[in-house]
């Protein structure tokens, strides 16, 4: 059945071009950051997607000067202090990427400004990921506090090795549009003004293509992720285990004092 567009509060939806869906994080004024509302739709709007007849492909992109900041600090405050909100975010953000892996339409990212969190992991699990030269990708788990879960461990080592991933994941380091092309994170790194032409240049092939063939191949191609399951719930697992915990409650108020973290020194493990 058609997508109803008034379920999504935080997720601007239209549609660019015959066939084709965009959706836009809109909250600039938060570097389009997702609070529990954002962070609910983003993870069950494939499924609609997915039941929607007229859709071929969809654009995923973030309004004003970035795609996403990731989750917003009441969030995850939340997820630190309460143990309900803790499983929740658990279930989201396992649902998130089961979703866009078995979502059949080609899904294109235009990645543009700082792309972290819930947000990355919709970029990067796109089929086909654009970044603008001035995008600034980083996987902050660990700056925060906990492991890298949401998708890091399912796709990243596939997408530029376990090596690199390892470097970024364990260092929270940034990489910009051309690096992550260069290093294979994304698919395509363009002029940030022809970021938006191109992803729609993209989609629109895809929704005029040969559909079965084109979903076919998608959900061939994703049997690499679903392989990865395993090890991807247990990164989730570890993740939320952490908001547990001490370093969690330092990264936190390091992000919010704008400060360098404090963690402990020894560990347990």
């Amino acid at each position: 059945m058609p997508l109803d567009f008034s379920k999504y509060e935080q997720l601007k939806l239209d549609r660019p071009a015959d066939r084709v869906l965009r959706i836009t994080f809109d909250r600039p004024e938060t570097y389009n950051s997702l609070d529990s509302t954002g962070h609910r739709e983003l993870a069950y709007i494939w499924r609609d997607i997915d039941d929607d007849p007229t859709i071929n492909a969809v654009i995923l992109t973030g309004a004003g000067k970035a795609f996403s900041s990731g989750g917003d600090f009441k969030m995850i405050q939340e997820i630190i202090d309460d143990y309900d909100a803790r499983a929740n975010a658990w279930k989201e953000a396992r649902d998130l990427v089961y979703n866009i892996v078995n979502c059949s339409k080609p899904i294109v990212s235009a990645i543009n400004g700082v792309a972290v969190g819930a947000g990355l992991v919709a970029g990067l699990l796109a089929d086909i990921s654009i970044a603008g030269k001035r995008a600034k990708v980083v996987d902050g788990h660990t700056r925060l506090g906990v492991a890298a879960g949401d998708s890091a461990v399912i796709n990243w080592p596939l997408l530029c090795g376990m090596a690199k991933a390892k470097y970024l994941l364990l260092m929270c380091e940034p990489v910009t549009g051309e690096e992550a092309e260069r290093i294979g994170l994304v698919s395509l790194c363009v002029e940030d003004e022809e970021l938006q032409d191109k992803a729609l240049e993209v989609a629109t092939k895809l929704a005029g293509g040969a559909q079965s063939a084109i979903r076919w191949t998608k959900y061939s191609l994703n049997q690499w992720y679903r392989m990865a399951g395993p090890a991807f719930d247990t990164s989730t697992a570890l993740e939320m285990l952490g908001f547990t915990g001490p370093e969690a409650r330092e990264g936190l108020a390091a992000h919010l004092e704008k400060r360098k973290p404090d963690f402990p020194k020894d560990s347990p493990l």
